[in-house]
């Protein structure tokens, strides 16, 4: 009964009606649900598309400055063949195997053979004067070959001459003729560099010519580099490896900032350790050499080197930032402006002197005739010494002048680890580190090692109080006491 009046047809609308509405309310609230969830991830979706569309922009300009670079830069960027030959006497083992037969045709002469060594490297055409053009490479390159060609970008092959070669900075300039034009790179401006800009390194490595790769300014002012060489350098991560010497280190305005050098690496090959010689180092340089043939250097004539934080305090110094002089040649600029043996150099001409290598660039840098004032610091006390600058003579000429370097002996303070090594029972002297050859300490036979004790009378304590009766110049002979495996001995010598 119940059922049959529910199932009635006016119920039956009622509940139709109701359940419609139910289904419907139902549907509009997963509606609005869906909805809500998905406009709010339709923005960051358009952000995401913008970002991404930004992005490809940027990374679509930097391709196209590397491109653009890559096409001003490649054509003044040469690939360098050097042949070499060298004689070598023949021996035994290199004989052909009918000697042992039939004997030698020259019995008892050692005939020579002709060895011809072949390398390769990279340079930059950096000057034409007519229809010469001149090409800046590394003197490890060029300076030892017989036989200098190079190759251009477009395939055109030229035999080329050497105008000039420096050891000191590793430079070489070589020429060769045409009549065509060839691009020329545009110099830049080392100095603006920054770390973290970006650089392209261009060369040959391996003989695959005209390579680009890209990396950052890594560091700047690094010193060190192959044995005597007194440049600062760029560090960069762009790929060096052998070929590259002597190629261009360029910035993103396609400008040469430097020219490539050296790697660091324990396998040969590049491991993002590469530097290159700035070319505000070399500007000067290349002029003297197309036009001398050789670099003309500053020369102070002394012999410096940095000092260890620990040192510093033992000298009377504030810290170690500076040049430690320890001998002086007799005559030399030096001598004449009045810096002795124990100063410490700090400043150059209103610049601060970061280091020894820091000194030996600016001095080197000096043009001949040039007077320099110096700030150094000596027994404590700072003074001012003035000093015109001379032509540095070349390396070999320098060491055969050992007899004139005063003092000639290194001194350091005694230690007690010194004095457990040495087994030295007495807490008084310095220790005597070096004695450079043929110089005044070494022909009057003192060691390395020895413990110098009193000089002229005067009880040897420290190292200021070595120098100070060092530079005493009141006697034309230092009457040294000193110890030796135990033995107080005497010995004089002349200034």
């Amino acid at each position: 009964m119940i059922l049959r009046r529910f199932f009635s047809s006016k119920n039956v609308f009622i509940f139709n009606l109701v359940f419609t509405g139910i289904i419907l309310g139902f549907s509009l609230a997963l509606l609005s649900f869906s909805c809500s969830t998905k406009v709010p991830s339709a923005v960051p979706t358009a952000y995401a598309q913008d970002a991404d569309t930004e992005a490809i922009r940027h990374l679509e300009s930097l391709q196209n400055s590397f491109r653009s670079i890559s096409e001003k830069v490649r054509p003044s960027v040469v690939t360098i063949n050097v042949s070499s030959v060298r004689k070598q006497g023949q021996g035994e083992k290199n004989l052909p195997w009918f000697y042992y037969f039939f004997g030698r045709p020259d019995e008892g002469n050692s005939p020579e053979r002709e060895f011809r060594n072949n390398g390769l490297g990279s340079g930059v055409i950096l000057k034409r004067d007519g229809s010469v053009y001149y090409v800046l490479t590394n003197n490890h390159v060029v300076g030892k070959a017989d036989e200098i060609n190079i190759h251009l970008l477009d395939g055109r092959q030229f035999k080329t001459t050497l105008v000039g070669k420096d050891d000191r900075k590793d430079l070489a300039v070589i020429s060769f003729e045409s009549a065509e034009d060839i691009p020329v790179a545009i110099l830049g401006d080392s100095n603006s560099l920054h770390v973290g800009d970006w650089v392209l390194a261009v060369g040959s490595p391996f003989g695959l010519e005209s390579t680009v790769t890209a990396g950052i300014v890594s560091a700047l002012g690094r010193r060190g580099g192959p044995e005597g060489n007194i440049s600062d350098f760029i560090q960069t991560d762009a790929s060096i490896n052998q070929g590259n010497s002597g190629g261009a280190l360029v910035n993103l305005a396609g400008d040469l900032v430097g020219i490539n050098t050296w790697i660091t690496s324990p396998t040969g090959g590049s491991i993002g350790l590469g530097f290159a010689i700035p070319i505000n180092n070399v500007k000067r340089a290349v002029d003297e050499l197309i036009v001398q043939g050789a670099v003309q250097y500053g020369w102070l004539g002394v012999s410096i080197s940095s000092l260890s934080s620990e040192m510093a305090p033992n000298l009377k110094l504030p810290d170690s930032r500076g040049a430690f002089v320890y001998h002086v040649f007799k005559g030399s600029p030096a001598d004449k402006g009045g810096i002795l043996p124990g100063d410490f150099i700090t400043v150059l001409d209103n610049q601060k002197i970061g280091s020894s290598d820091d000194l030996v660039q600016k001095i080197a840098d000096l043009a001949v005739g040039y007077k320099a004032n110096f700030t150094l610091i000596r027994q404590g006390r700072e003074i001012k010494a003035s000093v015109t600058i001379m032509a540095r003579d070349t390396q070999q000429t320098i060491s055969e002048q050992s007899k004139n370097l005063w003092p000639g002996l290194t001194v350091i303070p005694l230690t007690d680890a010194i004095r457990k090594e040495l087994e030295i029972s007495t807490s008084d002297g310095v220790i005597i580190q070096s004695v450079e050859p043929r110089t005044p300490g070494a022909l009057a036979g003192l060691q390395s090692g020895d413990l110098i004790v009193e000089m002229n009378g005067k009880t040897i304590d420290t190292v200021p109080a070595f120098y100070e009766q060092l530079n005493d110049k009141r006697s034309e002979k230092i009457e040294f006491v000193y110890e030796r495996k135990g033995v107080k001995m005497s010995i004089g010598v002349f200034r």
